[in-house]
């Protein structure tokens, strides 16, 4: 199944960038090209929608996602990473969900590029939240000191969306706690 909130923009690769921002020391901006000519992770992992589907065993390939946001210098404030997409779309993941080992920024879904209605040329996949936090067509990375609302967290969609704690809808389970990262306590 193939969904798109707001339609599926057709972006040129030649002209989109990759803006890491918010709490950083160093701000970055990556092509396309220097993004995909560094080496690649390979995963597979199952791909869960809120609406109870899941498709299983889907190969990923791309960067870790804590392996973009280290050379941008991480403030210790940051506790949310909001994922901006070329069409307006926006995502909040806690920063914790973001640097776990198989956080990756996609590139290629079951050994091709992805296409314009998978999100390319790039969206993160972080395989313990639910898709819809896998925002397709991401030009930007921001880090944030508190949580905030992203478009389906607007219709009272979760804030984290934990898929084994089966975090659907806010309120489920109380409300977020601010998360640290980057060796914070």
């Amino acid at each position: 199944m193939i969904y798109a909130a707001l339609g599926i923009p057709r972006v040129d690769p030649q002209q989109w960038k990759l803006r890491v921002d918010g709490l950083v020391s160093n701000p970055a901006e990556h092509t396309y090209d220097q993004l995909v000519s560094r080496p690649q992770n390979s995963l597979v992992r199952s791909f869960h929608c809120v609406t109870r589907w899941s498709i299983k065993d889907v190969a990923w390939e791309g960067l870790l996602i804590r392996d973009l946001l280290a050379p941008a210098g991480v403030s210790p404030d940051a506790s949310w990473l909001m994922f901006h997409c070329v069409d307006g779309y926006t995502a909040p993941v806690p920063l914790e969900d973001a640097l776990k080992e198989d956080s990756i920024l996609a590139f290629k879904l079951n050994g091709k590029p992805l296409s314009a209605e998978q999100g390319f040329p790039a969206r993160p996949f972080i395989p313990g939240l639910y898709a819809w936090k896998s925002a397709k067509w991401v030009n930007r990375m921001e880090l944030l000191p508190d949580y905030r609302d992203g478009y389906w967290e607007t219709y009272g969609y979760h804030e984290r969306a934990d898929v084994w704690e089966e975090e659907r809808f806010k309120g489920h389970k109380g409300t977020p706690v601010k998360r640290k990262a980057f060796g914070t306590a």
